[in-house]
């Protein structure tokens, strides 16, 4: 028994001296935190140490960034937690109903906290590192809390934007930090370290899961589905620290119980906050509303979505003045940011049971009372939305959202998401049915709700984003559960495309954009179709492409050719045995147009929205797969305009463009060029004594006699905040081929134009109803009617394409892809 004792004593002092021996990150790396920025190869090089040599913490490898860089998360825990990992992750999903059956077994709190999404809000990252050493050496009271506790950290969402930060600094800090905020190393270059490689805000991205990272990240997310996630942000050098409670508007699905949560870990970080006499806020600007927050997107899935602000951002660098002259310096942000998470985990230690019995009730609401006013909602199945439909059901597998199939034709009744009112329908067996009765309804009410309800117009982002609208499929929401079939996935193959005199693709779906890109790629000459088009009985709408086997010798086996094409895209190529149609017009009609392979350029640099080049970037290299050229602003004076074709201008303010470069523009485009003009960047081109295109201007009533603290709502009049509105398209015009007349768009902001009087107003608001959902103030909403949204004007021997709402925003908007292709390649062939 004493040598027994003895083994026990000795396993115990050994661990105790194991845990003592862990290197602080100082003494890892060589400096105390907050006197460098750390590279994430260094950041990543500590967690691997920390997982090497304590038997309290795993680190996982989840994923990599665009640019080649790892993307990890730890998890900690006490060594027995560590040790029945496997089981605790079993055990919590099956509380979410998300593997099956349903299980109230659970009893560890999960706390998953996320660092530097933006990567230049770097300080969490340093804090982050600090986090993770003083919980497993025994900080505070970790030890004792994570007896009870998960927790998992991602020291670095945006690897490649921090890097891209780091390295700035590194390049431009002075050798003592200089306060000053004039100083270079408070400027960071275009586009700044806060987005991804493509330039993306990855805080906005967590629902759509766009980006690489993002995708990554979900999939692991949903290996763990936590009780608590925290998003650890900066903001302006000036302001206070803020935690939750969050601001109002809070999306209605929220519960009673994750509002009142929220107030119990705030009032924890505020003990220690107050013990510091740090300044902080709570209830004010971050608000729980737009759906693909870090905040947001995890408290629509069960979890107290929180986000944590230190002031500083990319300006603040290593030590900044504020504007009370006090310095601001990045040791400070560590320590703000390393205070919150400790509390964090804390709070949850403290409330493990709570945690775990509310997560269960949440779920267990969602798969068998759900609140959604719609119990089913029916997505229509077409031929010519195969494509979009494919996408949605791969968004909706990402979400781990159940979806099934109707089965069998029927007569149904439900709200009309297009025609935004109660409608009979028919359905067909092949269209979708999502079902409220399942564990990821509350998500699924947030992400479809056609007019979502906000308590305060004051939003920190866009207040519509309906998915039916943004992908442009019919759908219907009913008030009664239906049943439904289990999806019959059938993968499109066409087995054979015999030799023809002509071949044809339906211009219907961005499947067609894909296909179209593909051949130009490979030198196959098309030609488009601007009328419409029958042969053998065979209908082709305006946009159909026509590739003949004239002017294609140079392929050989242009049929073959053809048919890789269509199933690697999984689209229908028609052969055409006869250049005589059965009605006019025939191949050789006028009306068939040669298309030349557009060669693209994209403006960049300061002066253009990061974010707006970015969308544009992300399409080309990630969504069609078609070769652009980036040109920086300031060399447009120098570059040689006539090897392009078309020139995009994304939006943004273009201050920095000179004389000339505008000159040399309006010369490309008429000398034969296209130029894309988008969102703010239409200001180059309008109210000028010669130009054709006029903003439309306030309404001249104002309310004089508004109170000044009521200021800020005053401006809301004017503006809007990611609405969707219904365009009326000219189906006849290039620029709508393939949409027909109804477009759901996104509009973010409040400008309008006037209509054009010398061009085509392809894309435009006509009725009071066009305000489908979404904050638009009362005097946007005079200034939208009768205006111009997408439009096309000539300019001498070429043309300029209008797109005042983003058809590309954020890349979730998929309706778009379709408008902004006809725009490359339908528009100014004719």
């Amino acid at each position: 028994m004493k040598k027994l004792f003895t083994l026990i004593l000795i396993f115990f002092l050994t661990s105790a001296l194991f845990a003592q021996n862990l290197q602080s990150p100082e003494q890892k790396l060589g400096y105390s935190l907050g006197d460098k920025f750390t590279f994430h190869h260094q950041v990543v090089d500590y967690f691997k140490y920390l997982a090497e040599n304590s038997d309290q913490i795993i680190l996982k490898k989840y994923g990599e960034t665009y640019e080649g860089r790892p993307l990890y998360y730890a998890v900690i825990s006490s060594k027995e937690n560590i040790a029945n990992l496997d089981e605790i992750q079993r055990q919590n999903l099956a509380q979410t109903g998300l593997k099956g059956s349903f299980e109230a077994v659970a009893d560890k709190a999960l706390v998953w906290l996320s660092y530097n999404i933006h990567g230049n809000e770097a300080s969490s990252t340093e804090a982050s590192m600090k986090t993770a050493f003083e919980l497993l050496n025994g900080g505070m009271e970790s030890e004792e809390w994570l007896k009870n506790t998960v927790v998992i950290m991602d020291p670095c969402v945006n690897p490649d934007g921090r890097d891209r930060y780091a390295n700035f600094y590194r390049r431009y800090g002075a050798m003592d930090f200089n306060p000053n905020l004039e100083a270079v190393e408070h400027d960071e270059p275009w586009p700044g370290g806060r987005p991804n490689h493509y330039l993306f805000d990855l805080n906005r991205d967590w629902a759509w899961q766009t980006q690489t990272e993002s995708k990554a990240r979900m999939k692991a997310y949903h290996e763990w589905m936590p009780h608590i996630h925290v998003d650890f942000h900066e903001q302006s050098i000036n302001s206070p620290y803020y935690f939750a409670p969050a601001a109002e508007p809070l999306h209605e699905v929220i519960t009673d119980w994750q509002k009142d949560f929220q107030i119990q870990i705030g009032k924890n970080h505020a003990k220690y906050f107050d013990q510091n006499n740090w300044l902080y806020f709570t209830r004010e600007r971050f608000d729980l509303f737009y759906p693909s927050y870090g905040d947001t997107y995890p408290t629509f899935n069960g979890a107290i979505g929180m986000t944590y602000e230190q002031a500083g951002n990319g300006r603040a660098g290593l030590g900044a003045l504020t504007y009370l002259g006090d310095t601001l310096t990045l040791k400070d942000r560590l320590e703000h940011h390393f205070t919150t998470g400790m509390s964090t985990v804390e709070i949850a230690s403290q409330n493990a049971e709570k945690l775990n019995t509310e997560f269960r009730k949440y779920f267990s609401k969602n798969i068998n009372n759900p609140e959604d006013q719609f119990k089913t909602y029916i997505i229509k199945w077409t031929e010519a939305k195969k494509g979009e439909i494919k996408i949605l059901l791969g968004f909706l597998e990402d979400q781990k959202i159940e979806v099934g199939q109707v089965g069998k034709d029927q007569k149904l009744s439900g709200y009309s998401f297009f025609e935004r009112k109660e409608s009979g329908f028919i359905s067909n067996k092949k269209d979708l049915v999502i079902s409220a009765y399942q564990p990821k309804s509350t998500l699924i009410q947030a992400l479809f709700d056609p007019k979502p309800q906000y308590s305060d117009s004051l939003t920190y982002d866009i207040t519509a984003w309906a998915i039916p609208y943004a992908y442009g499929l019919e759908t219907y929401g009913l008030k009664s559960k239906i049943g439904s079939q289990p999806i019959v996935n059938t993968k499109f193959v066409q087995e054979n495309l015999p030799p023809a005199y002509a071949y044809a693709v339906r211009w219907e779906s961005f499947n067609s954009a894909q296909f179209l890109a593909e051949a130009l790629k490979k030198d196959v000459n098309v030609r488009i179709a601007y009328k419409n088009l029958n042969f053998s009985s065979n209908q082709f709408a305006k946009g159909s492409l026509i590739i003949t086997q004239t002017n294609n010798e140079h392929i050989k086996n242009l049929n073959e050719e053809l048919l890789k094409l269509a199933n690697q895209f999984e689209i229908e190529v028609f052969p055409i045995s006869t250049g005589f149609s059965d009605k006019i017009y025939d191949i050789g009609s006028s009306e068939i147009q040669f298309l030349q392979a557009p060669k693209i350029a994209v403006l960049m640099d300061e002066g253009v929205s990061s974010l707006a080049y970015g969308e544009i970037w992300h399409f080309f290299e990630q969504s069609l797969d078609y070769p652009i050229t980036s040109i920086r602003l300031n060399r447009l004076d120098r570059i040689n305009l006539s090897y392009y074709d078309q020139i995009i201008l994304p939006s943004g303010s273009y201050s920095n463009l000179s004389e000339e470069g505008r000159t040399r523009l309006e010369s490309f485009s008429k000398s034969g060029g296209k130029l894309i003009v988008m969102g703010s960047a239409i200001s180059l081109f309008s109210d000028k004594d010669n130009e054709n295109l006029k903003s439309k201007e306030d309404e001249t009533t104002e309310e004089a006699l508004a109170l000044y603290e009521n200021a800020e709502r005053k401006r809301l009049s004017s503006s809007i905040f990611g609405a969707i509105y219904d365009i009326q398209l000219d189906s006849s015009h290039p620029l709508a081929f393939g949409l027909g007349d109804q477009y759901f768009s996104l509009k973010t902001s409040g400008k309008a134009y006037d209509y054009l009087p010398n061009g085509w107003n392809v894309g435009v608001i006509k009725s009071k109803n066009s305000h489908v959902a979404g904050f638009a103030g009362f005097k946007a909403k005079e200034k939208q009617l009768n205006s111009m949204v997408f439009g096309v004007e000539s300019s001498g021997r070429g043309e300029i394409v209008y797109l005042q709402d983003d058809p590309l925003f954020r890349a979730f908007w998929h309706q778009g892809k379709m408008l902004f292709a006809n725009a490359l390649f339908m528009v100014g062939n004719d």
